[in-house]
């Protein structure tokens, strides 16, 4: 008998990435393929405004934003919204210097670009169950 795995529940996700086409494709493969709810931000700012206003479950960031870079848009919504969202640091840099850098900025994950969909969608996956397990 074929057992079938339900899908993972929907996640209100947050993509913080100054490069138009990255962050275009990360908007589809998370709502378009996975029926997430995406919310976007080019830049720092922007992203603080909607982590506040949306609250999203989870947080995409890019880095290298222009102004305000990405460690200090995690401590701020680490600061302001506090630990309910999970924070996943992109970058292209993966030293165990970069990686310690991410985990003090408060993120929960450092990945390297270009994201791999698969462990991507493995880790939503786990962000999902635990907010209907309540871990």
């Amino acid at each position: 008998m074929l057992q079938t795995m339900a899908p993972a529940p929907q996640l209100k996700i947050l993509v913080v990435e100054d490069h138009d086409d990255s962050r275009t494709t990360l908007r589809m493969l998370l709502a378009l393929a996975h029926g997430h709810v995406v919310y976007e931000a080019a830049e720092g700012f922007s992203a603080l405004q909607i982590a506040v206003e949306k609250r999203p479950d989870a947080a995409l960031i890019d880095l290298g934003l222009p102004g305000m870079d990405g460690y200090e848009v995690a401590r701020r919504i680490r600061d302001t919204v506090g630990d309910g969202i999970f924070l996943i640091a992109l970058t292209g840099y993966d030293t165990e210097e970069d990686r310690r850098r991410t985990l003090d900025a408060g993120f929960d994950v450092h990945m390297v670009k270009p994201v791999d969909s698969g462990e991507l969608t493995s880790l939503l996956a786990q962000v999902a169950a635990s907010r209907v397990t309540g871990e």
